[in-house]
């Protein structure tokens, strides 16, 4: 294969044999598709288990980003060094659309995701192409996007002192940051420009510095890159309140009122993947949200990332 364009959302790419193998061979076509599309499938290749996964992202080349570096929020586990269970939130917890740990200062520019064993029933990954909502924003709620693209966006997340699997936002203060006691967990802290206050519970409630909403994708095209909408969907467990998790860059709220038109505008273009074992999906993390069904059954969707 030396060409490979799709207009399709997201690109599906069909065919047999060793994934890894294909990757390789044709990585520049895949990336032009990856770009045209922001999302491709790939269905129907030899992908058994999850040694065959990191094989395939071996093929492909690029800089891997660890779960062990990064700051998310989610509960996660490994399976290869470079490769980690989806958000081990309960299957009756929906994950709403977000563009990975864009809530931080450090995140990858690409995802890839393996399906070993599909849900019996729902469990797909909706994705949305987060440049088609932004057009809409401008158009639409020209006052929204000009407050955002302006001010920026904060985030306050509550971390527990230790790993909580039954909440999306469940990873603890130690395990986000890489330290084993306060005094690491405020030099860190320090380090990314968060603001931070410790709890009684041995919980922290950390506040990023401001944080861009709107990233320039190139050839004049921008995305809602944020987390808005999962922050104020989504983050509501013991510990977090929606409605206190995001506010402008200078401290504003921002209101149900202003996130009903994004968030409506979102469900409108998002695609649910309906996943089949053995299918691997490459999302452009910066023009692409993701997140995941509620289902029934056991389902086991892997993940690694790009840097």
């Amino acid at each position: 294969m030396t060409d490979m364009q799709t207009s399709e959302f997201p690109g599906i790419i069909p065919g047999g044999g060793d994934l890894a193998a294909f990757l390789n061979a044709n990585k520049s076509a895949v990336d032009a598709a990856l770009a045209d599309a922001g999302a491709l499938l790939f269905r129907g290749f030899d992908v058994p288990d999850p040694l065959a996964f990191d094989a395939a992202i071996e093929g492909y080349g690029e800089t891997g980003f660890t779960y062990e570096d990064s700051l998310s929020n989610a509960v996660r586990t490994n399976v290869t060094p470079r490769v980690f269970t989806a958000n081990e939130a309960p299957p009756t917890t929906e994950i709403f659309l977000h563009h990975e740990m864009a809530q931080t200062p450090l995140y990858p520019a690409k995802l890839f995701f393996y399906c070993e064993i599909a849900a019996e029933k729902g469990g797909a990954t909706p994705l949305c192409r987060s440049d088609w909502v932004l057009d809409r924003i401008r158009a639409e709620h020209r006052d929204f996007y000009d407050a955002v693209r302006t001010e920026g966006v904060r985030y306050t997340n509550v971390m527990p002192g230790s790993d909580d699997a039954g909440s999306g936002q469940g990873r603890s203060w130690r395990s986000t940051l890489s330290v084993t006691d306060r005094e690491g967990a405020e030099r860190r802290l320090s380090e990314l420009g968060y603001q931070w206050e410790w709890r009684e519970d041995d919980s922290l409630r950390a506040t990023t510095p401001v944080l861009p909403a709107i990233r320039d994708v190139g050839e004049g095209r921008e995305s809602f890159f944020n987390q808005l909408i999962a922050a104020f969907r989504g983050w509501a467990d013991s510990r977090n309140d929606p409605n206190r998790s995001i506010t402008l860059g200078n401290g504003e709220p921002i209101t149900a009122e202003q996130m009903a038109g994004p968030i409506a505008i979102a469900d409108e273009l998002t695609y649910d993947l309906a996943w089949q074992a053995g299918d691997v999906a490459l999302v452009d993390n910066f023009v692409v949200m993701h997140g995941r069904r509620p289902f029934e059954g056991k389902r086991r969707v892997l993940a690694s990332l790009i840097a």
